[in-house]
């Protein structure tokens, strides 16, 4: 140390505590300041070790200059941390911990606001508790206000084709009732009386726009082929929201009164409204399933009960003010019922894996001798840190899902935007506070204590099992990245014959009503109600065009998949007129939403009356490829006058088309995102670029296992029963990619932070990979366990959606924590070398452009060969010197 009167310079300060379990420790700092006051050579040449008095906690310097030198270390960031042992401050003797890196002002940790948390716990945990007690009240009544359905493309020419098929009666019934008379003929008086009576009671109910029957229209159409069972078809009022209200309320009155009937119903109406009871149950049986598991896995990582409830705590708060953010987003937008499964799962493992990483940081500070405080205040300044950026980038990974025009993707967005961003601020906020207060006995309740023969290891120390998979995957990385590249490309193998559809009443198990009588009517009826094209002429006269509507029947009939066409001229099969058809006429406006009339408004037909519907039943399955090409056949066949195709086959087509002309453009803002925030969190060119690629292979190849599952039907015994329909939801794919994504960027942050650690501390590309794998490898396959646990307690949905979002995510979690992060990452980043840390000069920050050299390693207990390279300025890299090595000057 220098006294020189106009500048004194202090390079370095021993810190000695002579009693407690830190005796024997020699804490030491290193900074280097410049001061204007002077400092006296005999305070500063010979006392670099105090010794601290047991009796009174203080040490042997000078007052006065003991002073000049807190001066001098708290003006260049140090700070006073309180006695491991005492609980009270030490005097000089005591242990300093620096705040910031390069201890520029306003990086103290007291005046950070982790570090805020931290100082004032009591007031952060009453706050959160109060904020926990408003947040249950906003949310409470959410349930009543969520919507269902959104599978279907918003602002498409189908849409706009469905307002005009409501107009004239000719649009997809949303509630269907099979009726069958159990004794007597369905032709008989008795039986025609009832089912009139039954349709007309039907067609009065509140929300039914119009209700008709076998026994009302005499349509044949309407008889199943045995001529034992007949159809009444609703049409309901209302958005998808209503009409499930609607078909909710009125089904158990007519299929438990049906008098002369054994009345079964089905419908898009019903199995919307079945799906949403089925997932309320399934969301609490997922609940029961994952919430004892994933405690169970986390009390034996953190081998402590008391840590183990630090994931409960963030994930409560998290879910809980989510539900509060949707009951605000339903005043002003559609939520699906679906959204609260997805907060729940999401929620808890994002808080899981927060959780995981703040408190396997804050016990290596207290491995250091840091008291809890200073310990919760380091965990924030280094974990806290990645946490927030992890968070950002799930973030912007699920708001990519904005641009698309699903509702029910929209909604999901929403809640998982929420649910992100609130557990990232509870583990930044909340749980540096609950470990402040909790610290001392967070390694209390180990449930294995009694039966442990032998310490066992703890989460944050090194796994002696990754870092040899990580030496073996340096020693040869290409073979094992070839290796790795071949597994995930034979999963992705599946996807290339992945296809498209929109959910129906498959989505729920066969036994559930609305599934069951459905297939009742494919198997009776031969054509379900979906497998019907309405294409409407608003511009047409029935009576002066009816050549034209003639000649248009024919060529429709005529089409490849077509089973028969009818107009208001007749009904044609094969392109020949085979029977007379009953006229149609324009009905009053079913439908008083606001949406509906805009598009009424837009096409509205005129004042004399024209106006006609041609109605096209189809062969193939409506989802299926034979149907597209149909529909792109019956829109390009010439019609008189302008024509809108309606029905179920063109829904599928016009959203499979919105899906992927917004595709690249979402595909682009997450690829912007994600090298935005892992560039300004690496300051690599090459890193980001790694991150996608890696990224995108290893969720493709979770794709790919979703569609050689659901798809294609494998698998049951793993995930249960459901129904193959040959097709995937197309929102499930779009969220999974998201969500996963979101969660695969979280665990390479994670891994790069502790990577770049190492490597600015020894230069050594190699073995920092090697010491990033071996301190996270234990975390992440935890952090995977729980949250593979969280999600795939999912799988056990009846609904075909939550299943298949279950068991993708699971396996998404597990695949990339295990292949991805163990073996396919330090490969690449071993061959790439010391390529992976390049970055221009000018888009490096002014701290790595002012000491391009190695710097100082965040974890205290990671110790590197004295030889390694040192920039200049800076100290040499190895054990602290004994105090009998400390400089003199």
């Amino acid at each position: 140390m220098s006294g020189r009167r106009s500048r004194s310079v202090v390079r370095m300060a021993f810190l000695r505590c002579s009693h407690g379990p830190n005796r024997h420790h020699t804490f030491h700092v290193t900074t280097r300041i410049c001061c204007p006051a002077p400092v006296s050579s005999r305070s500063l040449r010979s006392p670099q070790v105090h010794r601290c008095n047991p009796a009174t906690g203080r040490g042997g310097m000078a007052r006065r200059d003991g002073r000049r030198l807190r001066r001098l270390l708290h003006a260049a960031g140090w700070r006073r941390v309180t006695c491991p042992h005492r609980q009270r401050g030490w005097n000089m003797a005591g242990m300093w911990t620096k705040s910031s890196r390069d201890g520029k002002k306003g990086g103290r940790r007291e005046r950070s606001f982790g570090g805020w948390c931290a100082a004032f716990p009591r007031r952060v945990l009453i706050v959160a508790g109060l904020l926990c007690i408003v947040f249950a009240c906003a949310a409470s009544g959410l349930s009543e206000r969520l919507s269902v359905g959104g599978f279907a493309a918003s602002g498409t020419p189908s849409a706009r084709a469905e307002a005009w098929a409501a107009r004239f009666g000719a649009d997809r019934p949303e509630l269907v009732l099979v009726l069958r008379p159990s004794r007597r003929a369905l032709d008989s008086p008795a039986v025609q009386a009832a089912g009139r009576r039954i349709t007309e009671r039907l067609a009065a109910e509140r929300g039914v726009s119009r209700a008709r029957s076998y026994w009302t229209e005499a349509d044949g159409a309407l008889r199943s082929a045995d001529g034992r069972s007949a159809l009444v078809l609703a049409d309901l009022s209302g958005s998808e929201t209503d009409t499930a209200r609607t078909a909710q309320r009125l089904v158990p009155r007519y299929t438990e009164h049906g008098g002369l009937f054994a009345v079964r119903a089905t419908g898009p109406a019903w199995s919307l409204a079945q799906s949403t009871e089925q997932a309320r149950t399934d969301l609490v049986r997922a609940e029961l399933i994952a919430a004892p598991l994933t405690f169970a896995i986390l009390a034996l990582a953190f081998r402590s009960l008391a840590a183990a409830l630090l994931p409960v705590v963030v994930g409560g708060l998290s879910a809980v003010g989510a539900l509060a953010v949707l009951r605000v987003l339903t005043a002003v937008t559609d939520v699906s019922v679906f959204a609260v499964n997805l907060v729940g799962a999401l929620g808890f493992g994002l808080a899981v894996d927060y959780a995981l990483f703040i408190v396997a940081r804050f016990r290596e500070e207290r491995a250091r001798g840091l008291v809890p405080r200073a310990a919760a205040q380091a965990s924030v300044a280094t974990a806290g840190r990645t946490v927030a950026v992890s968070a950002g980038t799930v973030t912007a990974a699920l708001a990519a899902l904005l641009v698309f025009p699903f509702s029910f993707l929209r909604s999901m967005a929403y809640a998982g935007m929420a649910v992100v961003v609130l557990a990232a601020l509870t583990a930044v906020v909340v749980l540096p506070a609950v470990l402040t207060c909790w610290g001392p006995r967070m390694e209390s309740l180990d449930p294995l204590a009694r039966v442990r023969w032998a310490p066992a290891p703890t989460i944050g120390r090194d796994s002696p099992l990754w870092r040899a998979v990580a030496r073996a995957v340096t020693r040869r990385p290409l073979w094992w990245g070839a290796a790795c590249m071949l597994l995930l490309t034979v999963m992705v193998l599946p996807f290339g014959h992945g296809r498209l559809g929109l959910a129906d009443e498959r989505i729920l198990p066969t036994g559930v009503e609305a599934h069951a009588t459905a297939d009742l009517v494919r198997r009776e009826w031969g054509t379900p109600p979906e497998g019907t094209l309405a294409v409407v002429l608003p511009r047409a006269d029935p009576d002066a065009d009816k050549a034209a509507l003639d000649a248009y029947g024919r060529r429709l009939s005529a089409l490849a998949g077509v089973r028969g066409a009818v107009t208001v001229t007749g009904r044609y099969v094969g392109g020949r007129r085979v029977g007379e058809a009953r006229p149609q006429r324009a009905l009053p406006d079913p439908h008083p939403d606001r949406r509906a009339r805009s598009h009424l408004r837009t096409f509205s037909p005129d004042r004399r009356g024209r106006g006609t519907v041609a109605t096209v039943s189809m062969v193939p399955d409506p989802q299926s490829e034979r149907a597209a090409d149909l529909v792109h056949a019956v829109r390009g066949l010439p019609s008189p006058g302008p024509g809108h195709v309606a029905g179920w086959a063109a829904q599928v087509v016009d959203a499979r088309d919105a899906l992927t002309s917004r595709l690249p453009l979402a595909a682009a803002l997450i690829a912007a995102g994600t090298m935005t925030v892992v560039f300004w969190f690496t300051r690599s060119v090459v890193i980001p670029l790694k991150v996608l690629a890696v990224a995108a292979l290893s969720l493709t190849a979770a794709l790919g296992g979703i569609v050689h599952v659901f798809q294609d039907g494998h698998l049951r015994w793993l995930v249960g029963d459901f129904t193959a329909t040959g097709t995937l939801d197309m929102t499930i794919p779009l969220l999974l990619f998201s969500v996963a994504f979101g969660l695969s960027v979280d665990y390479e942050l994670f891994l790069l932070s502790r990577i770049q650690e190492h490597y600015r501390a020894t230069g050594d590309n190699t073995e920092a990979v090697v010491h990033g794998i071996a301190r996270t490898g234990r975390l992440f396959t935890a952090a995977a366990l729980a949250v593979a646990v969280a999600m795939g307690a999912l799988a056990s949905s009846g609904v075909l959606l939550l299943k298949e979002l279950g068991f993708g995510l699971a396996l998404a979690v597990v695949v990339d924590a295990t292949a991805v992060r163990g073996v396919l990452v330090p490969a690449v980043m071993r061959l790439a070398g010391r390529a992976n840390w390049w970055a221009p000069a000018r888009t490096r920050s002014p701290r790595r452009r002012r000491r391009r050299g190695p710097q100082p390693l965040a974890d205290p207990d990671t110790s590197a060969p004295a030889s390694a390279p040192v920039g200049p300025g800076q100290p040499p890299v190895g054990p602290p010197p004994t105090p009998a090595e400390a400089p003199q000057q």
